[in-house]
């Protein structure tokens, strides 16, 4: 797939870039993606297990945390105890 951005967009991945909202255009694209994701689950669609995944491991990347090397199951794991 080959996408391409009109001038505009670059311009408003620039300043997205520029005001501190994102860091790279590769998180322009996470956020629109995203987004989708979330107007298809408003129309009713449930993710697969792999979508859920997908979501949970870009997560962390989009708002900058860590588990610090923990992972989902120990966590959820250490949220029983």
């Amino acid at each position: 797939m080959t996408i391409t951005l009109t001038p505009e967009h670059e311009r408003l991945i620039a300043e997205a870039i520029q005001a501190g909202l994102i860091h790279t255009p590769d998180e322009a694209l996470d956020d629109a993606l995203e987004t989708l994701r979330q107007r298809l689950q408003a129309r009713g669609d449930r993710p697969s297990p792999a979508q859920a995944a997908e979501r949970l491991a870009t997560f962390g990347k989009r708002h900058q945390l860590s588990l610090e090397g923990l992972t989902i199951k120990e966590l959820i794991n250490e949220g029983r105890a």
